[in-house]
C-alpha cells in the first residue's frame, strides 16, 4: 500500500532512476521533471508523468524552484525527492515545498539551514557531545591579532574554510604564522564569490587522516537509527573515488561508540530522514566535519550490507511513519564496495560526453549497478560527468574486491571514455589492497605513476 500517491522526483540521471524504482515497488505514482536535453533519459520513459521545466543549464532546469513547485502543483503531486546535489541540501527549497502545501523528502528546513552552515554545525555537534577537529568554534573575525592567537592554540598547520563551503571548494591549509593573513583574506574572497558568504572558521589540519562517514536514519516521532560506517578516503581532487563498508580497521566496538554518538545527536536536533555525519579519522579517533542531509552518492554499499532500503524509508519516515527498524534489526553482513564511473578521460581526468555505442552491465552473484545508461544514449556535457556506479557486495572484503574486478571486467561501455580503467588499475594496487589509507593515498599514487 503506497504511503504516499504521487512524487515529483527533482533531479537527474541513477539518482532519479533509483528514486523511481523504489517508488514504483512501493505503488507510488511518480512524476519525472527534466531539462530539454534530458528527454530521454530512462527514468522520464518509465514515470507515470513527466515535466520540461527548462533548458540544458541546471541553473534554468534543475535548480529552476518556482518550475518544479509548478510541475508538482500541475501533476497533483503530494511529495518531492530531491535526490542528491542540485536543491538536494537547499533549505529555501524545501521550505517552498512545504509552503506550497508539498511533503519535501528530507530533513525540516531549519535543520538543513542549522547543518548547512558549518560554524553552526559544529556548535551544535559539540552540543550534542559528537567529537570534533579542534578549531575556532566559530567564524573568525576581522581582528587579526586574535585570529593569530586562535591559530597558535590550535597549533599549525591550520586549515580555513568557508562556512558556506563544500565539494573541496572554499578551504585553504596554512603551515605557518606568516602566511595566516593572506590565506583568510584569499578564502573570504572565495568563499563570497563562490557560496554568496564570506564566512570562515579555521580547524586543525590533519595531515594524514581518513574519510570515514556514518549512515543514519530518523523519524518526526523521536526515533533514530545507525546503519554502521562507510570509508570514502579513495579521492581525487577531494571527490570520492571509490566508497566501500563497513571501514577497514574500525571495530565493532568504534562502530557502536560513534553511531550512538551520532544517533544521540540526531534525536538532539530533532533529524527527520537519511543523513550522514562525516568524519576525520586519525589516530584511532573520529573528528566530525560536516552532516549531509540528503541520500549520498554512496548508500548502496551501506544498503547491500544492512539490508536496509534508504530510499524507501525515506519516503515512509517523510509520509510521517515510523522507522521500521529499531537498532538491534541493524546486522553488518559482509563487505561492499562501490566504483563511480564517470564518463572522463582516466588519464586526464577531462569530462568526455558523447554518444554510448554499445552497452553492457555486468551481472553475476553479488553485483549490482545503478546507472541510467543505455545504449545510444547521449551523455550530455551540461551536468556532472558521473554516468553510473558499480557495487559489489562478499561475504568478506576480498571476495568483495575481486567480484568487482570481475564486475569491471564484464562491463561494456563503447563510444566515449570512462575511468573503468582507473578503477582496474586502483583495485590491483597494493596499498588499496591493504586498506586503511588515508585522503591523500590516491593523488601521491597518481602523481608516482605519472613519473614512472
Amino acid at each position: 500500500m503506497a504511503v504516499l500517491e504521487k512524487l515529483v522526483i527533482a533531479n537527474r540521471g541513477e539518482i532519479a532512476l533509483r528514486i523511481l524504482r523504489a517508488c514504483h515497488s512501493m505503488g507510488i505514482k511518480t512524476v519525472a521533471v527534466h531539462s530539454t536535453v534530458d528527454r530521454n533519459l530512462k527514468h522520464v520513459a518509465l514515470a507515470d508523468e513527466a515535466v520540461c521545466i527548462g533548458p540544458a543549464a541546471g541553473t534554468d532546469s534543475y535548480l529552476n524552484i518556482p518550475a518544479i513547485i509548478a510541475a508538482t502543483e500541475v501533476t497533483d503531486a503530494v511529495a518531492v525527492h530531491p535526490g542528491y546535489g542540485f536543491l538536494a541540501e537547499n533549505a529555501d527549497f524545501a521550505e517552498r515545498v512545504q509552503q506550497s502545501g508539498f511533503i519535501f523528502i528530507g530533513p525540516r528546513p531549519e535543520t538543513i539551514r542549522l547543518m548547512g552552515d558549518k560554524v553552526s554545525a559544529i556548535k551544535a555537534m559539540k552540543d550534542a557531545g559528537v567529537p570534533c577537529v579542534p578549531g575556532s568554534d566559530g567564524a573568525l573575525g576581522n581582528d587579526m591579532a586574535e585570529n593569530l592567537a586562535i591559530a597558535r592554540r590550535i597549533g599549525y598547520p591550520v586549515i580555513i574554510k568557508a562556512a558556506a563551503g563544500g565539494g573541496g571548494r572554499g578551504m585553504r591549509v596554512v603551515y605557518t604564522e606568516a602566511h595566516l593573513s593572506n590565506a583568510l583574506q584569499m578564502t573570504r574572497q572565495e568563499a563570497q564569490t563562490t557560496f554568496g558568504d564570506g564566512t570562515v572558521y579555521m580547524e586543525k589540519f590533519l595531515e594524514n587522516p581518513r574519510h570515514v562517514e556514518v549512515q543514519v536514519m530518523a523519524d518526526e516521532h523521536g526515533n533514530a537509527i545507525h546503519l554502521g560506517e562507510r570509508d570514502c578516503s579513495t579521492q581525487r581532487r577531494h571527490q570520492k573515488v571509490i566508497e566501500e563498508a563497513p571501514a577497514p580497521g574500525i571495530t565493532p566496538q568504534q562502530r557502536a561508540e560513534i553511531g550512538g554518538v551520532c544517533v544521540q545527536a540526531c534525536k538532539r536536533i530533532a533529524y527527520r530522514g537519511a543523513g550522514t555525519f562525516e568524519f576525520l579519522y586519525d589516530g584511532g579517533c573520529f573528528y566530525f566535519i560536516e552532516m549531509n542531509t540528503r541520500i549520498q552518492v554512496e548508500h548502496p554499499v551501506s544498503e547491500l550490507i544492512t539490508g536496509v532500503d534508504l530510499i524507501k524509508e525515506q519516503i515512509r519516515v517523510a509520509a510521517g511513519e515510523t522507522l521500521s527498524y529499531t537498532q538491534d534489526d541493524i546486522v553488518i553482513r559482509g563487505h561492499a564496495i562501490e566504483c563511480r564511473i564517470n564518463a572522463e578521460d582516466p588519464e586526464t581526468f577531462m569530462p568526455c560526453p558523447g554518444t554510448v555505442d554499445g552497452f553492457h552491465a555486468p551481472g553475476g552473484p553479488g553485483i549490482r549497478v545503478d546507472s541510467h545508461v543505455y545504449d545510444s544514449y547521449k551523455v550530455p556535457p551540461n551536468y556532472d560527468s558521473m554516468i553510473g556506479k558499480v557495487i559489489a557486495h562478499g561475504e568478506d572484503r576480498e571476495m568483495a574486491i575481486a567480484r568487482m574486478r570481475m564486475a569491471l571486467d564484464e562491463t561494456v561501455l563503447n563510444g566515449i571514455k570512462t575511468n573503468i580503467p582507473l578503477h582496474k588499475w586502483l583495485l590491483l594496487d597494493p596499498g588499496f589492497l591493504k586498506g586503511g589509507f588515508n585522503i591523500h593515498y590516491l593523488e601521491k599514487r597518481l602523481t608516482d605513476r605519472a613519473s614512472e
